[in-house]
């Protein structure tokens, strides 16, 4: 149990109970307070008017056109770029590989430009990110968080100088010749740094609240994902090993591809759980009453495997799953009411198909089939390892091979 879990005044297990108060305007995000070097005044984090304002204009880049540009256009080239020298080598490390990978796409949504594009520069962008990362988990770290707190700082003032900056000035300029008339709508970025610079005045945001909205975003949009890249491999290498009919599903269908994610972000939220504090004095439809100031942990590990909803085998990777009607596949793990996740149909895709047949299946799903694509196994001579610096369930090394003769010749 960690320490927000211990001095909580309440802990929800149930997925109703859980929705009631995450959709009540009284509660406020509770999570990240101890990481406000980075997560103060983020999106995340935001509450009541000034979440809704942010989040209305930030909502532009999700939508239906802007998903299917990243996943059919962008992330595929941004696969290849990545994967490529593994390959060649034979080998990868995913926990480092998929943080990298996702980075590379994350940097784009954020705004964050890369102008060298070496591998020296996407490593220290890559130092930075893992820093802001610890920022954003710091509610589950076992080290010293005042250390922490200052080595973030610190990284966050170098990720300003030399990524942010730059990046700034070549929109700021951009802007101008666009409503100068100089250049078109489309020669402007679409990316959240440039909807916060158009934005500025309207928000009244300030240049250190830009600073740490773009390294959330940069953390948000590549851990989440990752981790959910490497934990849904891992539950397909052991899925298979059970039902090796299924091998050849992991190539051939995206749909079962997809809904192992569902499966494995279900089982495994990017949190194990989400916290809120009582602006004032609210009774639940229960009859319990929050007082203001209160902290309420909802369990997601509970409430995504609760038997009544997931199956008396909840426990268990599954993604033939059949679910009741309503029930949804990822359980809770992308929230609910208005901080439900911004990226969500980005990462995951959508359940179906619209109205004209296109799917989008997702960044995660497409990464993943990739790799399978590519022959990856488990490296036999070498296990996995837990981190033992977070109480979150993550990996700190998880060693694959790629196996040639398992490669698909698709192209």
């Amino acid at each position: 149990m960690t320490a927000i879990e211990q001095n909580s005044a309440m802990v929800i297990k149930t997925l109703s109970e859980a929705k009631e108060v995450l959709r009540m305007k009284e509660m406020r995000q509770g999570l990240y307070d101890v990481g406000a070097v980075v997560m103060a005044d983020v999106l995340v984090n935001l509450h009541g008017e000034a979440h809704r304002n942010r989040r209305r204009l930030e909502n532009r880049l999700f939508r239906r056109e802007t998903l299917q540009h990243y996943e059919r256009d962008l992330f595929p080239g941004v696969i290849k770029e990545t994967l490529e020298p593994h390959i060649a080598r034979g080998s990868a490390e995913l926990v480092s590989f998929s943080h990298q990978m996702m980075m590379n796409l994350a940097a784009l949504n954020a705004g964050v430009d890369r102008q060298d594009r070496t591998a020296e520069e996407t490593h220290r962008l890559y130092g930075y990110m893992m820093k802001f990362i610890e920022a954003a988990t710091m509610a589950h770290s076992t080290g010293d968080r005042d250390q922490l707190n200052r080595e973030v700082a610190e990284a966050l003032h170098r990720f300003d100088e030399e990524f942010l900056q730059p990046s700034i000035a070549r929109r700021t300029a951009l802007i101008e010749r666009n409503e100068r008339g100089e250049i078109e709508d489309s020669e402007v970025p679409s990316d959240v740094l440039t909807i916060l610079l158009r934005n500025e005045d309207h928000l009244q945001i300030s240049d250190d609240t830009i600073l740490r909205e773009i390294a959330f975003f940069l953390l948000a949009g590549a851990h989440t994902s990752a981790t959910s890249f490497t934990r849904t491999i891992h539950h397909i290498f052991e899925w298979i090993g059970q039902h090796p009919e299924d091998r050849e599903l992991v190539r051939s269908d995206r749909t079962f591809v997809q809904r192992c994610v569902l499966e494995t972000v279900r089982l495994n939220p990017s949190s194990p759980i989400t916290v809120r504090r009582a602006l004032e004095d609210v009774t639940l439809q229960s009859g319990e009453v929050v007082h203001a100031g209160d902290t309420v942990v909802i369990d997601l590990m509970a409430v995504n495997r609760d038997v009544n909803l997931y199956g008396e085998d909840a426990q268990i990777f599954d993604p033939r799953r059949d679910l009741a009607e309503g029930v949804t596949p990822y359980g809770l793990s992308f929230g609910h009411g208005m901080h439900a996740c911004i990226g969500q149909e980005l990462a995951t895709g959508r359940e179906t198909a619209d109205a004209d047949g296109q799917h989008e299946y997702g960044l995660i799903a497409t990464a993943v089939q990739a790799m399978f694509d590519a022959g990856v196994e488990p490296d036999p001579e070498r296990s996995p390892v837990i981190d033992a610096h977070t109480a979150r369930p993550y990996w700190s090394d998880y060693p694959v091979i790629f196996n040639r003769s398992r490669a698909s010749t698709r192209t």
